[in-house]
């Protein structure tokens, strides 16, 4: 008790992260498809996320910039193997994850997505086994279909039936593959991070954004010249610039705090609220429902994402 009084402001600051993470879901939601159609207010899911990491970009080379005299993290990878990490990390933790992310949410309710996307530690441990040369045991296969099961109460008993059952289920499905390309990218990440002089963790992340909203670029430009140029509104550039800066770089300024303050056992456990925040959100900001099979779904997901990360444990201590 005395050491989580020593470390209270990062417990309340992680938690903080939670909300922010939890709510990302709702923005996604609004910028995607758009509160209120009779304005005209609606950004491409394409565009959207293009303007997302513009902003967490420009904040990105601004860090860069001001620690440049004081060993901070360089803007951009300085050999051939870096540069390839990042290409691949840009593809799929930028590019193929944002897409899939603002294309789902389009389809489907906020809340409904929040809980599925847990599911991505079962994904990232499962994935070790072609990448990293992990063995998958029994119950690690138990874990995968437990999640799936979960995946399914929230997919098919889903409260939020004012949207068609094919739409969310065409929207689930893409962020469950969002889920998948974030895996693939947590484990390259590991693989990367396990070559010497590629770069630190923040090296990283800040290369494969900028990498990944340049390949973003096409997307965005094909979307505009199918639909036109788009011009947000004030509540859409507010949610641009929360997710981009917030979302997508304090948080995770924080996050990295929180890990080296009281650990990254703990620090992870404050994710498994993000989902939580994510249903509130989506019922405070959208309307959404709340029922159930929520409860069933989310429940049944973070006992095999447990299941899964005690036996990948148990193995590294072998």
């Amino acid at each position: 008790m005395s050491r989580f009084k020593g470390n209270l402001s990062t417990h309340l600051l992680l938690l903080l992260v939670a909300v922010i993470w939890g709510s990302t879901w709702a923005v996604g939601r609004f910028l995607s498809y758009g509160l209120d159609e009779s304005t005209g207010a609606n950004l491409g899911p394409a565009t959207a996320a293009w303007l997302r990491y513009l902003v967490a970009v420009i904040a990105f080379v601004a860090w860069c910039w001001a620690y440049r005299n004081r060993n901070g993290p360089r803007m951009l990878p300085h050999d051939s193997r870096s540069w390839r990490y990042t290409v691949w990390l840009g593809l799929l933790g930028t590019m193929a994850y944002q897409l899939l992310f603002m294309h789902g949410m389009k389809w489907t309710a906020a809340g409904d997505a929040s809980l599925i996307i847990p599911i991505n530690p079962v994904f990232t441990v499962l994935l070790a086994a072609p990448m990293l040369g992990q063995k998958v045991t029994k119950r690690m296969a138990f874990g995968l279909l437990l999640g799936i099961v979960g995946v399914s109460a929230v997919v098919g008993w889903s409260p939020n039936t004012d949207i068609p059952f094919e739409h969310r289920l065409l929207g689930d499905a893409m962020i469950v593959l969002a889920a998948l390309a974030w895996a693939t990218n947590s484990n390259l990440t590991k693989i990367a991070l396990g070559e010497d002089g590629i770069g630190t963790t923040e090296e990283l992340v800040i290369w494969y954004s900028i990498v990944g909203w340049i390949m973003l670029t096409p997307w965005m430009l094909a979307e505009i010249w199918s639909s036109g140029i788009p011009s947000p509104n004030t509540a859409e550039w507010g949610s641009i610039a929360y997710l981009g800066l917030f979302s997508t770089v304090l948080t995770y300024v924080w996050f990295a705090r929180g890990i080296d303050r009281i650990g990254p056992t703990a620090a992870a456990s404050y994710v498994f609220l993000v989902p939580i925040f994510g249903v509130l959100s989506g019922w405070a900001l959208l309307d959404e429902s709340i029922g159930a099979s929520m409860l069933v779904g989310f429940v049944l997901i973070v006992i095999a994402v447990r299941e899964v990360q005690r036996e990948s444990e148990r193995l590294r201590a072998d």
